[in-house]
């Protein structure tokens, strides 16, 4: 019996023109019929977004379909396996933006490649299709950079590259609101907001329950009761379980040891992050170095087809 074949897909990847942030597709071009005798997904090198004035069909993010209309946007992570299909022989107006995010943004923070690679996780870490009214900041950003690009007046890629940092900066702290919202238990968790915002911010310097009640005006007792509630594990239990997220990246990310990335992510001996990773993750950190579970890994399923962009 003969392997089963694997689902096509198409790699289309670009160039980012020199000089400029983003590279724009933008024009009566872009007026067509999406789709159209295309039955599989395809990702990209950069980071993409679309922005839609008219039209009606499907933005399809790997399994689950979406409809679109007029004045949405999308905001897709590289390698994000993803198409649009305009509703049957309808004419769909789309423009779009591809951005090297891991290379502006290690520019812009050339000196902090700490906090650099902090927004390339965030800004990395999942898609969005959503309507300008939901979010309007952003939406308004994704115009800005667009008429930027069409009008080409003095000085515009000065100021695209302003309005291209506080985009990816939106979506930063947007998918950190979406993964905080998704991990959570319902509850009231503003009471502990300063001291979950600092574990985030700190997990690889020694921490004290103490110091986290303090920042949050509460008594100790009183910290570990409303983490209890809103985050249903104590404030240990959470400092050692962003500590492995952080150190799941950092396996992905690099080839150092588990011992070097141990240290980075706050632990003071290689035994603590093994026991501690294995009770979260389930595997060993070798283990999950070897089959790390997303969605670059899941990739390998398909038969791709590089093919330049359009």
């Amino acid at each position: 019996m003969g392997r089963k074949r694997k689902p096509k897909m198409e790699y289309r990847y670009y160039e980012i023109p020199a000089g400029s942030p983003v590279l724009a597709l933008l024009g009566d071009k872009w007026v067509q019929n999406y789709g159209r005798e295309i039955d599989y997904l395809h990702f990209h090198n950069h980071l993409e977004v679309g922005f839609c004035y008219y039209g009606e069909g499907t933005v399809t993010f790997k399994e689950e379909n979406l409809p679109f209309d007029g004045n949405m946007f999308t905001v897709v992570p590289k390698n994000f396996p993803h198409t649009t299909t305009s509703t049957g022989d309808s004419i769909s107006y789309w423009e779009w933006l591809f951005i090297d995010a891991d290379k502006f943004l290690r520019e812009v923070y050339k000196d902090n490649p700490r906090m650099a690679q902090k927004v390339i996780d965030r800004v990395n870490k999942r898609a969005h299709f959503v309507s300008v009214q939901d979010k309007p900041q952003i939406g308004a950003l994704v115009q800005q950079i667009i008429v930027c690009m069409r009008e080409r007046k003095e000085f515009y890629l000065e100021e695209v590259k302003g309005l291209t940092l506080a985009f990816l900066l939106q979506v930063a702290r947007w998918n950190r609101e979406e993964v905080e919202k998704a991990e959570f238990e319902a509850g009231n968790t503003s009471l502990i907001t300063p001291a979950i915002d600092y574990i985030s911010e700190c997990c690889d310097r020694p921490i004290k329950v103490e110091e986290l009640a303090a920042m949050c005006h509460i008594s100790e007792t009183h910290l570990r009761r409303v983490f209890r509630d809103c985050m249903q594990m104590s404030p240990v239990e959470y400092i050692n379980w962003v500590r492995i997220r952080t150190a799941c990246g950092e396996l992905k990310r690099t080839n150092d040891t588990v011992g070097d990335i141990a240290v980075r992510c706050g632990f003071s001996t290689l035994s603590t992050f093994n026991r501690n990773f294995h009770r979260i993750m389930g595997i060993s950190p070798q283990q999950w170095r070897k089959d790390p579970e997303h969605f670059e890994r899941k990739l390998l399923n398909y038969d791709i087809k590089a093919k330049k962009g359009w």
